[in-house]
């Protein structure tokens, strides 16, 4: 069977190394990435989830509801188009759109050279919205302080069980759309917190409705706590 589908050739088996050596040089960069962040107090959140789960919609209501003073940008990640970054720009934040073409996911080499059209000085949380796909971007370092991952509720309540590397390594996953509960009856609040249970262990769930607003004050709290903690660890105030 192996001579037959080519798993068991030399070709196939020389590839570890190479995705190997991938990873490290992203790696080696992402933690570059990270060293001007902290030189600069800037802390990095990571946005991933499925297409469509509302990472966009919660960024703009994130910028509405997080205290005056506190600076954001944001990188977009897509495959085409920059409809995600225009979005962004309307509420006067500066975003850098990055189109992948077939690239499912960035990496820290796509975010390095984002970086170079923002002012960092200028900036107290930038926020990397990831292309969407729960799969790919789990694997890629982007430089990022904190992984948040979304899952809204019209996607299913057993994701966390069929793609747990991306909720595993989560330091907070929002349970989105949440204003759409009362019309899908199918998607359970309490077997979608199972589930990410099962992958991740104990750690936080917060439910949010980026429409309505529900659930925006314990969000945009997370978000102030890192931040601060952020600061305190590179020692800036």
């Amino acid at each position: 069977m192996c001579s037959d589908c080519g798993c068991g050739t030399k070709a196939a088996t020389t590839t570890i190394p190479v995705v190997e050596n991938l990873l490290s040089e992203n790696d080696r960069i992402a933690a570059h990435i990270r060293e001007h962040l902290d030189a600069h107090g800037v802390l990095s959140i990571n946005l991933m989830s499925s297409p469509g789960s509302g990472k966009t919609q919660l960024l703009e209501a994130t910028i509405a509801a997080l205290p005056k003073g506190i600076r954001i940008a944001v990188v977009e990640g897509d495959l085409e188009t920059e409809n995600d970054a225009d979005r962004i720009r309307r509420h006067g934040v500066p975003a850098v759109q990055i189109t992948t073409g077939v690239t499912c996911h960035l990496d820290a080499v796509m975010i390095h050279d984002a970086l170079h059209v923002l002012d960092l000085d200028d900036i107290d949380v930038l926020f990397v919205e990831n292309v969407g796909n729960l799969v790919c971007p789990a694997d890629f370092d982007v430089g990022q302080h904190h992984d948040v991952v979304l899952l809204s509720v019209t996607e299913g309540d057993d994701k966390p069980d069929k793609y747990p590397v991306i909720f595993r390594k989560a330091d907070l996953v929002l349970l989105t759309k949440t204003d759409l509960l009362p019309a899908i009856e199918e998607f359970s609040t309490e077997r979608a917190r199972a589930a990410i249970g099962r992958v991740h262990g104990p750690g936080p769930v917060l439910e949010v409705s980026a429409k309505k607003g529900a659930g925006l004050d314990a969000w945009t709290q997370w978000i102030v706590d890192r931040l601060g903690e952020r600061r305190q660890a590179v020692g800036r105030s």
